[in-house]
Order: structure tokens, then sequence, then C-alpha cells
């Protein structure tokens, strides 16, 4: 089938799905442009650049799996009718290229300038890690390529843009001065950062922290009998006192390591995506703070 007619397939779907349940883009009353993020945490340092002048929203709900993310036809009607579409890039989106090849909407890749960590081992190996958001460092390059897609974008509210981004750098600097004089702390056999994804490179590297974790990316095949083993063996060795796991993934690989060695289970670290308002990080700002708190209780005793 053409791609042409392919597209028009899924906007008659998603009309259809649309007169079901409405989605935030159906809102005729707002005449503001319309950008859109791959997921929650690129939407909220978007919106924080963006202000009253921009309607942010994100393709992925919270609590999604931005890896292997699927499509719907809501989602393909909505990007048509984007204004802006922004997203990681790194390789993050697996299925962005998809997503995109048959609408004619501008995108932006806002991890651009980044100095990207290259992922270690597996299938990826030799890959950019693409979690580059992790780092308030990064996340200020983010705001810079915001900035200016949003002013070529809306070339009037420039300035505000400007501003905003301004302020949201000074921010994220103070946040990342947060972590590194929190996390610097830790004696030495606890500066030891084990989680299930690794999601946490370039947290570790601004912060001197040592990485450890059961699989590289997010895959359907996650936590082989090696894996596991391989960090049992790293736990043991640096009597490492707790580990982690994201909130997007199961954790019970990470329980028998937990099972198998003297490590605490420390708790939930978010990194793909932000939680409901009334949940523990409605905001990128709040994820930074919370990841690093769960770290420090967990890494020092206390309850994560």
């Amino acid at each position: 089938m053409p791609k042409s007619l392919r597209l028009a397939a899924a906007l008659a779907l998603s009309a259809l799905l649309a007169g079901c349940a409405g989605t935030p883009s159906s809102a005729p009353d707002d005449d503001r442009p319309v950008v859109l993020t791959t997921f929650t945490v690129l939407q909220d340092i978007a919106q924080n650049v963006a202000g009253e002048h921009v309607r942010v929203e994100s393709i992925t709900k919270i609590g999604a799996e931005i890896h292997g993310y699927e499509p719907t036809p809501g989602d393909i009607r909505r990007a048509s009718d984007a204004d802006l579409i922004l997203d990681n890039g790194l390789g993050l989106e697996a299925w962005f290229e998809r997503f995109v090849a048959d609408l004619d909407v501008p995108h932006v890749v806002v991890s651009d300038g980044v100095d990207v960590i290259p992922i270690a081992e597996d299938a990826y190996a030799g890959l950019a890690n693409p979690h580059a958001w992790m780092s308030p460092v990064n996340a200020q390059i983010y705001v810079d390529n915001i900035v200016r897609a949003l002013s070529d974008l809306d070339p009037e509210n420039a300035a505000d843009f400007a501003t905003n981004g301004d302020a949201y750098r000074a921010e994220l600097q103070a946040v990342n001065d947060e972590l590194v004089a929190e996390l610097d702390t830790l004696p030495a056999n606890e500066r030891a950062l084990v989680t299930c994804e690794g999601a946490f490179s370039y947290l570790a590297r601004d912060t001197g922290l040592t990485e450890q974790y059961l699989w590289a990316v997010n895959a359907e095949q996650q936590a082989t009998p090696q894996q596991i083993a391989r960090t049992i063996e790293f736990v043991d060795d640096n009597q490492v006192p707790a580990v982690f796991c994201e909130s997007t993934v199961s954790d019970k690989p990470m329980q028998q390591v937990v099972q198998a060695t003297d490590a605490a289970f420390g708790g939930v670290l978010y990194v793909d995506s932000l939680s409901e308002e009334d949940g523990p990080v409605p905001t990128y700002l709040d994820l930074l703070r919370h990841d690093a708190a769960v770290i420090l209780s967990g890494l020092t005793g206390g309850e994560g």
C-alpha cells in the first residue's frame, strides 16, 4: 500500500477513536502552536521553556516504556496536527523514524551537542547511551536546543523563550550542584550504583559513581542468567549495600540479586517517565532530586 494510503487509513481510524475519547490536541479554542514530545520528561523540559506561548504534549503517557513503544493511530493523528515534534535522539526512540516517515511535520533532536557515552556491551555495544537527560548538565544543552526550536517556530515570543531558558538552566545547575555535593559524601564502597537498566551513565559520570547494571538498554528479553550472575559477583566483590531498579520495568531480576547477596533493595528510580501530579516525580527537577535522595538513602542504609 502506498505511504499516502497508509497514512489516510491510519488517520481515518484515529478519527473514529477520537470520537470515543478526546485527546489534549482537540482543544478548538486554543490556537497556540502545538509541540509534541516523545515522552513526558521532554514534555516537562519543553514546557518550562515554552511558558504560556506553546501547548506542549507528550506522545507517550506517564509510566510508558519508551524504548519499544508502538505508536497508535491516535498518535499519528496528533503528530500530523502538530507544529513541531521534539525527540531525544541517540537511538532512544527506536520507533520514531517509522512514526514520522509519512508526516510533513518538522522535528528537532534535543540531544544534539551532548558529549555522548557509548554503551559498553550487549547488542548495543558502541552505540550512544541515549539517557543523556539524566545529567542536569546535559539537560542544559537540551534547553538550548529547545529555545532555538521554539524561537524558529514562534519568533514573536523568542525573547520570552530565551528568558525562560536562562531561568530553567539556572535551576538545572543548582540541582546538579546539589546532587554532586550530596553524593560526594558517600564512602568508596558505597559509590557504586547498581540498577536494572544502564540508564545512569551520565549521572554516574557527573557525580563520580561507578555504574553497574543488569542489562544495557531495555529490550524484550531482559536479565539473562549470565547478567544476573555478573551483577551478583559485582555486588559481592564490592560490598555494595543497596541495588535499585527503574519504574518502567519489573524489579524481579534485581530481587534475585538481593536474595543472593547482602545488598538491600534501595528503591525505585525514575528515568523514562514522570509520575502523575500527586506522585513522587511530577516534574523533571523532582525526578532528579527523587533519584538522588533514593540513591543516597539506599547506599547509606536508610529506607528507599
